[in-house]
């Protein structure tokens, strides 16, 4: 059953991230929040079931995805505020600049052709270059397995 401190755990997870572009641990958020780190691992659980929140695969005190933030390194860096984000995927590194409302850079690389391509939002919108995604797994399976997908 959600309560308030899914909400309180959920925003300080995402200021957190705002903030330092790193994911907080369970322990982080129980010691900026004042809740217990038990009732903290209990909100990720069920923000989890959400689908607000993934948890690192065996380690549940620590934080893989708060979409559209990653909280792992990964192929989808987003500079914005002078911070370096990390998105899950493509679709992700457009959602980081959407979310904290300014400007970014995105470093990306084909993923055929490892070709480097540079993905930019300005003023709130994409800046237009001739590239195309794909997604190999249709949207509607993403959650089947979402650290793979």
């Amino acid at each position: 059953m959600p309560t308030d401190d899914d909400t309180t755990v959920k925003l300080a997870i995402y200021r957190v991230l705002s903030e330092t572009g790193r994911a907080p641990t369970s322990a982080d958020v129980a010691a900026g929040t004042g809740l217990s780190e038990k009732g903290v691992l209990a909100a990720f659980a069920r923000l989890h079931a959400k689908r607000l929140l993934v948890p690192e695969p065996g380690d549940p005190t620590r934080i893989r995805m708060a979409p559209p933030f990653s909280g792992i390194p990964t192929a989808f860096p987003v500079d914005a505020l002078g911070t370096r984000y990390y998105a899950n995927c493509v679709w992700d590194a457009y959602g980081i600049p959407a979310a904290l409302h300014c400007d970014a850079v995105i470093p990306a690389s084909d993923g055929f052709s490892g070709e480097t391509l540079t993905l930019e939002i300005r003023e709130g919108a994409p800046v237009s270059h001739p590239y195309v995604a794909h997604f190999a797994v249709p949207a509607a399976r993403w959650w089947e397995d979402i650290v793979s997908t």
